[in-house]
């Protein structure tokens, strides 16, 4: 579960050619003159058959331009960071750290588009979803040689993004709620920063991070 949270997150926003209306129009006006964002999360996890797999919730920041930090509190720790130039992801009760490199991958996250619209048009063809469950949605289809998800929905409400879908190759569903929006907040210094615990195991290519 925790390798597709992964693949959802950081894997995981023709040419619009739809009119700015509906979602689109929510998206562009939520977007303007966004830098920076945080909030709270609810993931819900099926399997091709609608079974539920799994549940974690936590807090999410974006900054402009490759910023990012999902940070799952329950009902385990997890913690990704992506800090411009590596990728971590800190296992708590491991005790493990991995790290790679930032590389295209994260340009096919979805999440990535609240703060840098441009990404929007040149990593996803999208096209307006329709209304339901009282939000407009759009769907996105990633125009990777090979996408990590078959697509993704974003359904917006009158004050931004309110919920996420995914559906991955295998027919997999993951389900994100969002809430507690704060637009450019004072982040701290520290939110995109990540520096192993003593103790921690770490693997991957640390760019010069030792492992304690």
């Amino acid at each position: 579960m925790r390798k597709l949270i992964l693949l959802v997150t950081l894997s995981l926003f023709a040419a619009s050619a739809f009119a700015a209306t509906g979602a689109r129009a929510r998206l562009d006006a939520f977007a303007n003159g966004l830098h920076s964002l945080r909030g709270n999360f609810g993931q819900t996890v099926y399997d091709s058959h609608g079974n539920v797999t799994g549940s974690s919730h936590g807090l999410l920041a974006l900054a402009a331009p490759r910023l990012f930090r999902w940070q799952v509190t329950d009902p385990y720790q997890q913690l990704i960071v992506a800090d411009g130039k590596k990728v971590w992801v800190y296992e708590p009760d491991l005790q493990q750290a991995t790290v790679r490199d930032q590389g295209a991958e994260e340009a096919h996250s979805p999440l990535t588009i609240l703060t840098d619209l441009s990404q929007l048009d040149t990593e996803f063809k999208s096209t307006d979803a329709g209304t339901r469950d009282g939000l407009e949605w759009m769907r996105l289809v990633s125009r990777a040689k090979d996408p990590q998800f078959e697509y993704a929905e974003i359904g917006f409400d009158a004050t931004g993004p309110r919920r996420m879908v995914f559906k991955d190759t295998l027919g997999n569903r993951t389900e994100i709620a969002f809430s507690g929006w704060d637009r450019n907040p004072a982040l701290p210094a520290d939110t995109f920063v990540f520096v192993p615990p003593k103790g921690t195991d770490v693997v991957g290519d640390g760019g010069g991070a030792a492992a304690h």
